[in-house]
């Protein structure tokens, strides 16, 4: 069986349409980049509606994929579930008074190591639930929220309903663990009141990903194909649709062909493909996630994956450790330049071996 880890079996457990997503060093801004980011706040689309009478534009109405929730003034008591979440709330300057406890990739307290660094000299938020468990409401309900951020999560019309009744919930734009890490900073921006905030710190992030572009060229037009791994004798793989994959994509990699020439019908962004198709799969990077290195010698070791093309070119660029793997798979403002320097030189090296 592959190490999904994280939520991933969960999430499919729960019925989620997509496998969830779990993606240290803070980079400069310079002054300009600073301007520009407060130039495209100006002028950007919104992603919510609302009057802009009241304090930092409440109230404000929020679409998302169980109808639309209004926030009539400023939250200073937020709630955060599932991934992700509790990242963007943090970079915006809004700590929460509640999160759940992160299994995978977490410390001992269960605090992942990008939040950790981002709450340094602040008390911690009460931790309530577990990230591989079905949301702890009563948990959430105690600490007395105003405000309750699900815009990445598996959330279901039936957590919503019960959430809802304890604060206005903003949930997911579309599906279930799809929504992009600019997205996410964005709605969330409009959500806490603080756009200006969100649209530069997502102009920042993503300045530091078009770096990265200019830093590895060997990256530009590499295809790939990300996996889950084995599972069954067959191998899984992630569709362009899935956040990990995008993060690649925002590195200047392409989506090798196959696979979406192989997924199913719908919109699931995950599916397996046999053995003997595997071979079959032409891309120049193999990228995969395990939470140890003993977990990555048993995926190698498959004689199938051994025959995959990009594998015997040299272009299997594995993330190995939990935190690593959760910070790549659930991008967020505070993740990507926690992992980025870590992840370039592993997906560099495997597109130069594989391209010579």
């Amino acid at each position: 069986m592959s190490e999904l880890g994280c939520t991933d079996h969960i999430a499919r457990r729960r019925g989620a349409t997509e496998v969830p997503v779990l993606s240290r060093r803070s980079f400069v801004r310079t002054g300009a980049l600073a301007a520009s980011a407060l130039a495209l706040a100006a002028c950007s689309g919104e992603v919510a509606t609302g009057s802009r009478a009241s304090g930092r534009g409440f109230p404000v109405t929020i679409p998302h994929a169980f109808g639309q929730t209004t926030i009539e003034a400023e939250p200073t008591r937020v709630a955060t579930v599932s991934a992700a979440n509790q990242d963007v709330a943090i970079a915006l300057g809004v700590v929460p008074v509640v999160m759940p406890f992160f299994d995978y990739g977490g410390d001992a307290e269960g605090v992942l190591p990008w939040v950790r660094d981002a709450l340094v000299g602040k008390p911690l938020p009460q931790i309530a639930g577990r990230s591989l468990e079905p949301i702890a409401i009563e948990a959430v309900a105690a600490a007395a929220p105003d405000l309750i951020l699900a815009t990445y999560s598996g959330l279901t019309q039936a957590e919503y309903d019960t959430l809802s009744r304890i604060a206005p919930v903003v949930a997911y734009p579309d599906a279930p663990y799809s929504t992009s890490w600019q997205d996410q900073t964005r709605i969330a921006g409009q959500a806490l009141g603080r756009s200006a905030r969100a649209e530069e710190l997502v102009v920042a992030t993503q300045a530091r990903l078009a770096a990265a572009v200019g830093e590895y060229p060997q990256l530009a037009g590499a295809t790939f194909a990300y996996t889950g791994g084995m599972e069954s004798g067959q191998l899984g793989i992630f569709r362009p649709t899935d956040v990990r994959v995008r993060l690649l994509e925002d590195l200047g990699l392409t989506s090798a062909p196959f696979v979406e020439e192989n997924a199913p019908g719908g919109d699931a962004v995950y599916y397996t493909v046999s053995a003997e198709l595997v071979p079959r799969l032409q891309s120049d990077l193999l990228v995969g996630f395990f939470g140890t290195p003993e977990l990555d010698a048993a995926f190698l070791a498959d004689t199938a994956v051994q025959q995959m093309p990009a594998v015997r070119a040299g272009g299997y660029a594995p993330i190995v450790g939990a935190d690593k793997v959760a910070a790549s798979s659930s991008p967020s403002v505070l993740s990507i330049p926690w992992v980025l320097d870590e992840y370039l030189p592993i997906l560099a090296e495997a597109a130069t071996r594989s391209r010579r």
